[in-house]
């Protein structure tokens, strides 16, 4: 899930602006007003900053909520531990591809989890992976070069390769990120990647699903998800968009949370920490504008008035998710973590959303999402099998 993704502006409150519109209450003239109905424990916001690691960001928090939920304390994981260990394995993938691969610094759910089964883990403390001076991350130097090199090794029709051509892949991780450490010490006590995972962690992976909902494969099957950054071919669970949103209702109801895989591009996802599907088509109606006034309107301005505000959403079908997925009007954008529900002053639901873009904004880097926007543009999401309704699991196998 890279592409990672952007935003647009929220929060704004347009009041009386349109004389002609229907008379609005004090509530909906103020923007939107959240109340928390459930927020489970999660970890502090983290800044991804410039660089491609939403996938890496996400799955860790998701993996820091867990451990709380276990009642194991609070974590703080490498983010740059697991991309240095995934991009490695990436490059060598594009190269036994011939370059005919997907070589890029997004990545997936599944990344995480592989490396915790074959390489651990370790704390943020232990593999900070800065190395140039910075205080937040900033790969658009490092993904250069490393793009660089890896083509050079891949699509430079070389007869026969080296045996030392992935040292070099690794010392341009290394340069940037700093080693992957082989033994540390944490509180007092020494470990590896390895007896970290085990022993001060003690998450099993095999607890851990995928789900989606897309109808070009049949429903309570397993399918690779045909996106870019899915490289390692990882299988999802496939539900009825129905009964996917039923899993995500009932893990936040029952203590969990879960990694979400989302299209960020779309115009209701705004830069101010709301996501919603207005209905774009009743735009005049739903503003208060006249149709006059509103043709006028650019599309950012029609944008900006659309998100301002609750306005009735779109009504979202399995169908509509399927022809937006085919017309790659929903993209492999962004990964966050879903950890909450909230209402607005209509009592209508959202999920809580922690973002990985620093705790700049309104809502501190925490964003709200409608359930129609959850429904219309989540691509897949890592869950607890726990967490999900018994009759579902029974129909997937769990």
């Amino acid at each position: 899930m890279n592409k990672l993704v952007v935003i647009l502006a929220l929060g704004v409150c347009f009041g009386n602006v349109y004389a002609k519109g229907p008379k609005k209450d004090k509530a909906s003239e103020e923007g939107f007003v959240f109340t928390t109905v459930k927020e489970n424990p999660i970890t502090s916001v983290k800044d991804q900053n410039q660089s491609s690691t939403c996938w890496a960001f996400s799955t860790l928090g998701f993996l820091e909520a867990e451990l709380l939920h276990a009642g194991k304390g609070e974590f703080d994981l490498s983010e740059m531990f697991v991309v240095h260990h995934t991009m490695q394995d990436r490059a060598v993938n594009y190269v036994r591809y011939h370059g005919d691969a997907s070589f890029a610094p997004g990545g997936s759910f599944e990344d995480i989890v592989y490396c915790y089964e074959n390489y651990g883990m370790v704390p943020q403390e232990a593999m900070p992976g800065i190395m140039y001076g910075e205080k937040l991350p900033v790969h658009n130097e490092l993904d250069a070069v490393a793009e660089g090199y890896v083509n050079a090794i891949a699509k430079g029709k070389l007869r026969k390769l080296t045996p030392v051509w992935k040292n070099g892949v690794r010392a341009i991780y290394d340069t940037y990120l700093g080693e992957c450490p082989e033994q540390f010490t944490y509180k007092g006590k020494t470990y590896t990647p390895r007896t970290f995972a085990d022993e001060a962690l003690g998450l099993n992976m095999d607890d851990y699903v995928s789900l989606t909902s897309f109808t070009h494969h049949p429903f309570y099957t397993q399918f690779s998800i045909e996106v870019q950054d899915n490289w390692r071919n990882a299988l999802s669970y496939n539900l009825p968009i129905d009964e996917l949103m039923e899993v995500m209702e009932n893990a936040i109801n029952t203590g969990y949370t879960f990694a979400w895989g989302a299209d960020v591009s779309e115009q209701g996802f705004t830069r101010d920490g709301v996501a919603v599907c207005p209905d774009v088509e009743k735009g005049a109606e739903l503003t208060g504008s006249d149709m006059a006034r509103w043709l006028g309107l650019s599309q950012a301005d029609k944008r900006k008035e659309l998100t301002s505000k609750p306005l009735p959403e779109i009504n979202v079908t399995q169908e509509m998710r399927q022809v937006a997925f085919d017309n790659w009007e929903t993209t492999d954008d962004h990964g966050m973590l879903i950890y909450g529900i909230a209402k607005d002053q209509n009592g209508k639901e959202y999920f809580m959303v922690k973002n990985s873009w620093g705790t700049e904004g309104k809502y501190k880097g925490v964003w709200y999402a409608s359930k129609a926007f959850a429904a219309y543009k989540t691509l897949n999401i890592l869950v607890n099998k726990k967490a999900i309704p018994a009759d579902i699991a029974k129909k997937l196998g769990l």
